[in-house]
């Protein structure tokens, strides 16, 4: 995602360089479009707990939320950072009114599509060539 230049926060920059150890080249969010992210209404972030470089960034409008991007270092995954992430992301956006969570992951995304199967997301559709790469999109949704 890239918007126009502008200066980014010190949480951007550090939410863009967890983004980068986490996605490929083409995936890569930059710091001023994380800050564009933070600055809308409505986004919260959920910051992995101790050392872990993790996060989880989602929008709640209305009685809807949807997570933005999810990214743990590769290093510190397998370790129910994740699983962890998205509970308390879930927790957050249903205080915040959310009823309905959903979310895009890559098809050939498979640990990410079973993370998010285990804690209660089905599929809804189908978003073709979504990603820059040309990859198909999965959206997927859970009832809060």
């Amino acid at each position: 995602m890239t918007l126009s230049p502008r200066p980014a926060g010190a949480q951007a920059t550090l939410l863009a360089h967890i983004h980068a150890r986490a996605f490929p080249p083409t995936h890569r969010w930059d710091a001023q479009a994380m800050q564009a992210l933070l600055d809308m209404p409505g986004v919260c972030v959920v910051m992995a707990a101790g050392d872990a470089p993790g996060f989880i960034m989602a929008r709640t409008l209305f009685d809807e939320a949807e997570i933005l991007t999810f990214a743990v270092d590769p290093a510190w995954q397998r370790r129910g950072i994740g699983r962890d992430l998205l509970a308390r992301c879930t927790r957050q956006v249903g205080e915040a009114g959310a009823r309905t969570l959903f979310l895009e992951v890559a098809m050939d995304n498979a640990p990410a599509m079973g993370l998010y199967r285990a804690n209660g997301f089905a599929q809804a559709g189908i978003r073709r060539h979504y990603y820059p790469d040309g990859m198909d999109a999965c959206v997927m949704r859970r009832a809060i």
